[in-house]
């Protein structure tokens, strides 16, 4: 999996990517990229099929300046997406802004717009190597603790890559921008989202001897999502 891996920089601004509203929100630089992808484990890939729009939410993850999912071989977007143009989006809301008009409520929130060509990994080798990527990616050192995948089970997932050609981040991370109705009667300010994972919940059937891994205890005190 020979990709660009370039931690520095910024991706090209053009119209396609260009930050048209709020400049001061907007970053084309890859580390801001990166920060929006890495931080949450959901996208939407949007796709044109036959003249119209489709999109589509999965898990994803990155490796240097390429990005994967993956989905079911039987998904006819997934199907019909190889050697497409691509828009892959990420979002994570931070928070409810409260000001004192209804117009100037806004949220807080992280946010990434990447382009690309979607291309499937075909090799079954380097499908099971990115799917051992993933899962670790999300769940450190769980891959090898897992019963092997099956031939049939690596027939029955694609895992879809793009090299990232432009992108665009955007963030807000501020109380309300209306310091100048500070005499209007009402409360402003933030109310926070908080993302994390909670206590984990065992399977009905999981024998009692079978302990929480360390990785994933460490995990949901981590606070992270992935």
């Amino acid at each position: 999996m020979d990709h660009v891996s370039a931690e520095a920089g910024e991706y090209p601004t053009t119209e396609r990517s260009r930050v048209r509203r709020r400049h001061d929100r907007g970053s084309h630089g890859r580390s801001d990229v990166y920060a929006v992808l890495d931080a949450t484990p959901l996208c939407h890939v949007g796709y044109t099929i036959n003249g119209a729009p489709y999109v589509t939410p999965t898990l994803h993850w990155r490796e240097g300046d390429r990005v994967y999912w993956h989905g079911s071989a039987a998904s006819r977007f997934l199907r019909a997406s190889d050697a497409m143009p691509v828009c892959l989006t990420c979002s994570i809301m931070d928070g409810y802004v409260l000001a004192r008009s209804a117009f100037n409520h806004s949220i807080n929130y992280r946010s990434a717009m990447v382009f690309g060509t979607a291309r499937t990994v075909e090799e079954p080798d380097e499908k099971a190597a990115a799917l051992k990527y993933f899962t670790d990616s999300f769940f450190p050192g769980r891959w090898d603790d897992l019963r092997p995948m099956t031939t049939q089970e690596l027939k029955a997932t694609s895992v879809l890559w793009m090299d990232i050609e432009e992108a665009t981040a955007k963030v807000r991370n501020a109380p309300p921008g209306d310091p100048e109705e500070a005499h209007v009667p009402v409360w402003a300010g933030v109310l926070p989202v908080r993302h994390g994972l909670a206590a984990a919940e065992p399977a009905p059937d999981l024998p009692a001897s079978i302990a929480l891994p360390d990785a994933l205890d460490a995990l949901i005190r981590s606070g992270r999502l992935r």
